[in-house]
């Protein structure tokens, strides 16, 4: 496994995993939640295998990454995750990246393509469909039970269970959004090293509830979040992959999207995988990432 290593943006220290640094082309593949960089490991190896440098970074309130200012905001809405991707881009000095992301992963990428249209040269989300953070965005009753989450952590008692039991709640998305027996016990006590960050739960708690627009945001994204709703449409080539059996975000969720696109636009959808498909199905997802940069 790749050793973590940081880089100093303007809002964060950001930890992060690297493959093969000397690659001429570029990946950044962003994890989602409840998870952590080291889920990429086999995506991430395959990979440099064919070239490219990968680079994992730790999302804001996960694993070694760190807020620079103790006065900021510990805001987890889905711009700022964007705007913190765009600051790390910059301060390693990377052009025109593949972005590939999962859950708020796939979020955060789509939003930073969607504040800078030229920052990457493909987009590749997996288990999430894009134009799906307006909280007014309707929404099935298939979904919004699936979403049980969502509104348990916009609770006094959701929020005890994310501060005080957390593996026990993170472990019940990985045991109810997938298939039964997809992870080794060793998976998972690595990923919830990354949730023992002293600002998770408060990133947690506002991400879910900022999203339905039961919170406000951090004044210092009001710009970008206002050039993000409604969702602009995208330039990037992009791909989508979803496990067709994945009972967080259903997988309807992310048919129908085309109109977003304005170039090429690929969805594709992964017989028997559940809601992490770069863990559940690492080759698989390799593959069809480097299909899709290099066709």
């Amino acid at each position: 496994m790749a050793q973590y290593r940081s880089i100093t943006t303007p809002t964060l220290e950001v930890g992060y995993l690297e493959w093969n640094p000397q690659g001429k082309k570029i990946a950044i593949l962003l994890h989602g939640w409840p998870d952590s960089p080291e889920g990429w490991a086999v995506v991430g190896e395959r990979l440099a295998t064919a070239g490219y440098r990968v680079l994992c970074p730790a999302l804001r309130g996960f694993g070694p990454t760190r807020f620079r200012h103790a006065d900021a905001m510990r805001s987890g809405q889905l711009a700022a995750l964007g705007r913190d991707l765009l600051e790390f881009i910059a301060a390693m000095e990377l052009q025109q990246p593949v972005l590939v992301g999962h859950d708020w992963g796939a979020r955060a990428v789509a939003n930073a393509c969607g504040l800078d249209a030229g920052i990457a040269s493909h987009l590749v989300m997996l288990s999430v469909g894009y134009g799906t953070n307006d909280p007014q965005q309707p929404i099935s009753l298939t979904q919004a039970r699936n979403y049980w989450y969502h509104w348990y952590m916009a609770t006094p008692r959701g929020a005890h269970t994310v501060e005080q039991d957390r593996q026990a709640f993170t472990r019940m998305m990985w045991d109810t959004w997938s298939p039964s027996g997809w992870y080794q016990e060793k998976d998972f006590a690595m990923a919830a090293m990354a949730f023992e960050n002293p600002d998770w739960a408060s990133v947690v708690l506002h991400s879910y509830r900022h999203r339905w627009g039961f919170v406000s945001g951090d004044p210092t994204y009001d710009e970008d979040e206002a050039r993000l709703n409604p969702a602009p449409r995208l330039v990037v080539p992009t791909l989508v992959l979803h496990g067709d059996a994945d009972a967080c975000n259903h997988p309807d969720s992310s048919a129908g999207k085309e109109a977003f696109f304005t170039g090429l636009y690929r969805r594709q959808l992964l017989e028997g995988v559940g809601h992490f498909p770069h863990r559940e199905a690492p080759d698989q997802v390799a593959g069809a990432i480097l299909e899709f940069v290099q066709s």
